[in-house]
């Protein structure tokens, strides 16, 4: 069979392009060996939010206890959790499908790999094509002697399949991933203990932001261990002893791996097509976003952006190119980050230590939540919102505190866009809001950073 266009790997990436290319009369065909959806639905991002969002009632009781306006706990069921999820997930999939199929796209729900130039096979299927999109994005990583085992060792799929809440929880990384998933299970009871080899949680944001996270996660009763280094992961009498390079163990239920993320190369046959890998099997590519004459490689797999909307952003360049809509080269932007949970990290743009490493001079502005009438309203006050000036120009904007995820595409668009303070002015931003947190932000006066320290 022919096709102008087939994609293998059905996440935010694969899916928005198959759309495109539909919507552009391309002749197309997308190829998924798992779920359609990826990680991001199926065992990520959806999911984390999900129990992130039904157990945000603890946190905001808590805040209400603590100004001694409110009294009582709130209890879960994490069986009913599961179901709840696996509901969403399910008829979201069958949503995507139903989609794909109304725009006119081909789908083989078969493994998929490279069959030489201008082939894939799909099961039994042998698919001919002028165009071809890899993303077939990643999985959780682990390091040699701490494999998990996937009942007491976990990687992030196995914790979002618990039915069951551990008395004690260890988390290895303080990333985005340790850091939701310690989150969700905190609040459902768990004592958790965090590791991070790096000197501090949340090690590429702001330092300052690390500070205000490390705060809010000791007060939460969390035991952080952080400069230190996982040697092994043993069982002992039916208890896991998480050993540590400062001759200390932690004793502990179950342990969550969140070490990052490895390519899905394996079994691709990349080789056949002359696409060459770096790393643990990072597809490299072009300006253009082509791995080979006739490839493209998008989403994680190309190592460039671990984020699913960076992947639909690549999608939607990968097809402009193919139609010869745009001939200029992809732009890695510095695609807008969150950390959700009860204090919420937003990045846009470049941080503290990118323009130092650039020798750019800048200054920053800064204000602290704690006179926002929306965060005292919900008892949180903590955090602040920071931005990076530098020519008089916004470079970067982050922040930390309740419900600032909420900000992140008005802070990206301003960073897009350089506004300058008369830039600001010119815009009413509502009131009340945590928006006003921002602008009072950006219209704060600009003190000069020392590079001092980086």
């Amino acid at each position: 069979m022919k096709y102008d266009l087939v994609i293998i790997g059905g996440g935010p990436g694969g899916y928005q392009a198959a759309l495109k290319a539909a919507e552009n009369n391309l002749k197309t065909a997308l190829v998924e060996g798992g779920q359609i959806g990826g990680t991001c639905l199926n065992r990520g991002c959806i999911p984390t939010k999900l129990f992130l969002g039904a157990t945000s009632v603890v946190a905001e009781l808590e805040s209400q206890k603590r100004l001694r306006l409110a009294k009582g706990s709130a209890d879960f069921d994490l069986c009913s959790l599961q179901n709840r999820k696996k509901t969403i997930i399910s008829s979201t999939r069958k949503h995507m499908l139903s989609k794909l199929e109304k725009s006119g796209v081909d789908i083989f729900l078969e493994q998929g790999r490279l069959g030489g130039e201008g082939t894939v096979i799909a099961g039994d299927s042998r698919l001919n094509c002028r165009h071809i999109i890899i993303a077939t994005g990643s999985r959780s990583g682990f390091f040699p002697g701490m494999e998990p085992d996937h009942e007491s060792i976990l990687t992030s799929t196995d914790a979002l399949e618990l039915r069951d809440v551990p008395s004690t929880l260890t988390v290895v990384g303080a990333g985005p991933v340790g850091l939701e998933i310690g989150q969700i299970f905190s609040r459902l009871g768990a004592r958790v203990t965090l590791v991070e080899a790096m000197e501090r949680v949340a090690p590429l944001e702001d330092e300052d932001v690390s500070k205000e996270l490390t705060r809010y996660l000791k007060r939460e009763k969390w035991d952080i261990r952080i400069g230190v280094k996982v040697t092994g992961i043993e069982r002992e009498s039916g208890t896991l002893k998480v050993r540590l390079d400062s001759n200390q163990n932690i004793d502990s239920e179950k342990c969550l791996l969140a070490l990052g993320r490895l390519p899905n190369a394996e079994g691709l046959n990349l080789e056949s097509s002359g696409i060459k890998t770096y790393g643990p099997g990072w597809v490299r590519t072009d300006e253009n976003l082509m791995a080979a004459p006739g490839f493209y490689a998008i989403g994680d797999i190309n190592g460039r952006s671990m984020y699913a909307h960076s992947a639909a952003h690549q999608a939607d360049f990968v097809l402009e190119h193919i139609l010869g809509s745009s001939n200029e080269p992809y732009f890695d932007k510095l695609a807008p980050a969150c950390i959700y949970g009860s204090m919420e990290i937003i990045r846009a743009g470049q941080t503290r230590r990118e323009l130092s490493i650039k020798n750019v001079p800048f200054g920053v502005s800064k204000v602290t939540l704690a006179g926002n009438a929306i965060a005292q309203g919900h008892g949180q006050v903590q955090g602040f919102i920071k931005v990076f000036w530098s020519d008089q120009r916004v470079m970067g904007i982050t922040g930390i505190g309740h419900g600032l995820s909420g900000l992140i595409t008005l802070a990206q668009v301003i960073v897009d866009q350089k506004w300058s303070r008369d830039e600001v002015k010119k815009h009413i931003f509502a009131h009340p809001t945590l928006d006003e947190a921002l602008k009072e932000a950006l219209l704060t006066p600009v003190e000069v950073e020392s590079h001092e320290g980086l």
